[in-house]
């Protein structure tokens, strides 16, 4: 799993020139909080701030999100956002 994650996932989807890195990151971090995958959430709510996402777009997303995903999904998904945020700023 972790040679197709790396070499499949992130080696050819991932750069595929249909959508940016930052695109792919709103894309990804809006479907495993809307399907609840906290576990996986987690390092691609980092990859999408390294990916040029602002703090301020992934609230607005995951919020936007609350309200077609269930409000469970879009404040676990914000929960996490804040704990990186306030890792961040430590």
């Amino acid at each position: 799993m972790v040679q197709l994650t790396d070499g499949v996932l992130f080696g050819d989807v991932w750069r595929r020139e249909g959508l940016s890195p930052r695109d792919r990151s709103l894309i990804t971090v809006s479907v495993l909080a809307a399907t609840y995958r906290p576990e996986q959430l987690n390092s691609h709510l980092r990859l999408a701030l390294e990916n040029g996402l602002t703090r301020d777009e992934l609230v607005e997303a995951l919020t936007h999100l609350a309200f077609y995903a269930g409000w469970p999904s879009g404040m676990g998904a914000l929960t996490q956002l804040k704990a990186i945020l306030d890792a961040e700023a430590k």
